[in-house]
């Protein structure tokens, strides 16, 4: 999707049969600090070149990429560690950035007309919720109605303990399932974070989508459209 806009994407692989690269919150989110340490050091170290060179960061889920600006700073105090967590940017604000320097310009197409969008806890506290919904109303004709939810009560793995799964669902049932029931069944559910996506369709059968993939469908359906118009 990016590409369609212009943007040559870069995906920085760990080291040639190295684990694959990560935030460390997997191991921070339960109290293994060390382990979470070493995670977070490699992978700034194999972001650091890219940064270097001006090259912004863009993550999918809200979770690892506030890491990034956050809780791996405090944990390395390292210069690198600090550059990166200026240069990282969640998708959403990425595309909204660029829109708003009329830099991104892909062909898009209208896929739906309205879009019921719940926000990632992260993207709630850190301000950003603004430009998931700039990045969503890009798409022609489609309407953004934001569900106003607490966490969606998943948490990472939280909602999968055999203890908890009680007040995840709880949590999840406060507003955010029943709006998903009531929605029509042609409104596009959406949501950035994995773990609120999951819990949206384990609690209504539903399947949500990421705001990039609302606008991949969007690229794919404005191409298809160049298509015809050319052919």
């Amino acid at each position: 999707m990016l590409a369609a806009a212009g943007y040559r994407v870069h995906l920085p692989q760990a080291a040639a049969g190295g684990r694959p690269l990560c935030c460390g919150r997997t191991f921070l989110s339960v109290g293994l600090v060390d382990e979470a340490r070493r995670e977070a050091e490699r992978t700034v170290a194999a972001l650091a070149p890219y940064v270097a060179r001006g090259i912004d960061v863009v993550g999918l889920e809200p979770s690892c990429l506030f890491g990034f600006r956050d809780e791996v700073p405090a944990l390395l105090a390292s210069e690198p560690a600090r550059t990166l967590a200026a240069h990282s940017f969640t998708f959403e604000e990425f595309v909204a950035r660029a829109a708003q320097r009329d830099a991104f310009d892909p062909p898009l197409a209208p896929v739906g007309a309205r879009a019921l969008l719940h926000g990632h806890c992260h993207q709630k506290s850190f301000g950003t919720m603004a430009a998931v919904e700039a990045s969503l109303r890009l798409v022609p004709g489609l309407a953004v109605e934001t569900v106003e939810t607490s966490c969606c009560g998943m948490a990472g793995a939280f909602g999968y303990g055999a203890d908890t799964i009680d007040a995840s669902l709880a949590m999840a049932e406060l507003s955010l399932l029943p709006a998903v029931r009531a929605a029509a069944a042609d409104t596009l559910l959406v949501a950035s974070g994995t773990s609120c996506r999951h819990q949206i369709a384990d609690g209504s059968g539903r399947a949500p989508l990421h705001v990039a993939r609302v606008l991949a469908m969007s690229v794919d359906a404005g191409e298809s459209v160049v298509r015809a118009s050319n052919g």
